[in-house]
């Protein structure tokens, strides 16, 4: 029986995998970069090891480190979680060479569907030849090979496009997997992504647990998942069943692994086999009532499945809570994520209170998932967990991810891949409380002493300034010989962390969280302005900016200031978090500055370069 565990990952799923282990009585080793040393995994974890003499951003991708921290820790056994190493056949190989128990299916399967490639081979799928790509075919999908989360994926609707496609397709495949190998395949528009989870044991046995729905994706990533798929014909759902048993006996497989299809007009289409456990694997846990993660111990150490998986109950639905900006193209975000409290779900959390989100690894903070006998239950308890989190620190998609639980193409079951498309800017559309400056200016005004705060001229209120949502905002108040008061308002109560309204005759709360000059009223975030604010930084027009904290990993051929570019051509390409950003010019003009270099590393509004508007 297996002793003591290596999981050979970090963040959320590190966390997820000691819990089962602590429960079953299985002592656990972390690994970690030193980005990641204090981080919650290695504090969970019995034993950490560090990796040493690995840059942040490929510590986890070193296979022979993590082999060796295993045999030094002690452990007998290896899980590799999911992203980095999951599914990589020498790794696997390496592992089983050292004489550890391998928590995954065999090699030789990984090898056969590791690669997207061969997988689509194996199920009589070909992929398109990318140098024989016509009009006709558009639009296509260009993909990575190994790996997923939306990595190495682009949307190619015009043949200009392909060639840079297909280049910074390879460039990040091989920056988040190792490997650049890429595809091209069609790009159905209005599908929905669709998977199967399956279990299979050593002696012959072949589970499927059900379908889940993985429409809702920004970046070809997976954001909401739900679990049975809602409105499957019962016979398209008996098809995916038997495709994916196909898949996994034609390999062989042991353990957890997903199928994945885009289901269009009544077909489904294979993308993919995922050989390692899914980040949404937690809604087929709470339909089933499973822990996938003991089901895949207990096949690692030889144990057969009974004949058949337990019934299905209810329904389930999951959102990925991520450090990022939708409103400004997902942008990443880092910062001290100061709280995070999702109540009345399950949570699984890579990150806790204090912990600092950088920039070398995927911005995902948590998984929230809610279950429910029905559908309309689950979404509702999810959208009201979520709405009443405390996420406090950088800018999450939280309010994204309610509305989105709360679209009547959510709501009644009608999304597709392509639902982001048609409603991100009404999403992201800014909804901050009016009231929470007030809200904010009274917090802050009841710590201080009311003599020095108060005003013998009523027509001279105490004034404070915050940024709201972009917006520069005042709140106005006064102290009088009663206590607090504003205009419009009747102050119930203020206290440092609890202010109590009453607007049109109902009183409402605002809890307050300040840290520093960051403030947060309920859900809405502000940010307290000085007084007299100093002076900001001069950029001249045309200046490009750095969205996110990040590195220059490419400038465009032959780009020199004094360059003439046209709209939307490519200039430079950021990569923070394994994703890399597009910089392009934004006008017909000259590149008159250029300050940066591959291999930069930026903060967010760091100049990278100056276009001069050559326009009529």
């Amino acid at each position: 029986m297996i002793s003591t565990l290596l999981v050979a990952n970090r963040g959320e799923i590190a966390c997820r995998i000691f819990r089962t282990c602590a429960d079953l009585g299985i002592r656990t080793v972390a690994i970690h970069s030193d980005a990641d040393e204090g981080a919650l995994h290695t504090c969970v974890a019995d034993t950490a090891v560090r990796l040493p003499g690995a840059a942040p951003a490929e510590t986890y991708l070193r296979g022979d480190l993590i082999v060796k921290a295993a045999l030094a820790a002690g452990a007998d056994a290896v899980h590799p979680g999911y992203g980095f190493l999951s599914e990589n056949a020498d790794f696997a190989r390496a592992v089983l060479d050292a004489g550890l128990v391998w928590i995954g299916p065999p090699h030789e399967a990984i090898e056969a569907m590791a690669s997207k490639t061969r997988a689509k081979e194996l199920m009589g799928v070909a992929p398109l030849d990318a140098a024989a790509v016509t009009q006709a075919d558009l639009p296509v999908l260009v993909k990575a090979a190994a790996g997923g989360g939306g990595r190495g994926m682009r949307v190619v609707r015009g043949l200009e496009e392909l060639p840079g496609a297909l280049e910074a397709a390879r460039a990040e495949a091989a920056s988040a997997f190792g490997d650049g190998e890429v595809f091209v395949e069609p790009y159905i528009e209005r599908g929905r992504h669709v998977e199967v989870q399956i279990l299979a044991d050593t002696h012959g046995t072949v589970w499927t647990l059900g379908t889940r729905d993985c429409s809702l994706q920004r970046r070809h990533q997976k954001v909401i998942e739900e679990a049975p798929a809602p409105g499957l014909p019962p016979a398209l759902t008996e098809k995916l069943y038997a495709m994916a048993v196909r898949a996994a006996r034609a390999v062989s497989y042991e353990g957890a692994g997903t199928v994945e299809f885009l289901v269009a007009d009544g077909r489904a289409h294979f993308l993919e086999m995922n050989t390692r456990l899914q980040v949404e694997h937690p809604v087929t846990e709470a339909v089933f009532g499973l822990d996938l993660v003991a089901e895949q111990l207990r096949i690692a150490e030889g144990h057969a499945l009974s004949l058949d998986p337990p019934a299905a109950r209810g329904h389930a639905v999951e959102a990925r809570l991520y450090a990022e900006d939708p409103a400004r193209g997902f942008a990443p975000q880092t910062g001290t994520l100061h709280r995070l409290a999702v109540p009345g779900v399950r949570l699984d959390a890579g990150y806790g209170d204090g912990d600092t989100v950088g920039v070398h690894y995927d911005p995902m903070l948590a998984k929230a998932v809610a279950h429910a006998p029905t559908r309309a239950e689950a979404v509702r308890a999810l959208a009201g967990a979520l709405e009443r989190a405390a996420v406090h620190g950088p800018v999450t998609n939280r309010d994204l991810l309610v509305r989105s639980l709360r679209h009547p193409e959510f709501t009644t079951a009608r999304m597709d891949t392509g639902f982001y498309d048609r409603h991100l800017a009404t999403l992201t559309e800014p909804a901050a409380d009016p009231y929470a400056p007030l809200a904010a200016a009274l917090a802050d005004a009841s710590g201080r002493s009311r003599f020095g705060g108060w005003r013998n001229v009523p027509s001279a209120p105490q004034v404070k300034r915050y940024e709201m949502a972009g917006d520069e905002v005042e709140a106005a108040y006064r102290h009088t010989r009663t206590g607090l008061a504003a205009d419009g308002v009747r102050v119930v109560r203020a206290e440092p962390t609890l202010v109590v309204l009453e607007v049109d005759g109902v009183e409402r709360k605002f809890d307050i969280a300040r840290y520093g000059t960051q403030v947060h009223v309920n859900t809405t975030p502000l940010t307290a302005l000085p007084r007299f604010p100093a002076p900001r930084p001069d950029h001249a027009p045309g200046s490009l900016l750095a969205p996110m904290p990040g590195t220059v990993v490419r400038i465009a051929e032959n780009l020199t200031e004094g360059t003439e570019v046209q709209p939307g051509q490519p200039l430079i390409w950021l990569e923070a978090m394994k994703m890399q950003h597009l910089i392009t010019a934004p006008t017909n003009g000259t590149l008159t500055t250029l300050p940066v270099a591959v291999g930069q590393q930026v903060e967010m509004g760091a100049l990278l370069a100056v276009v001069e508007d050559n326009s009529p």
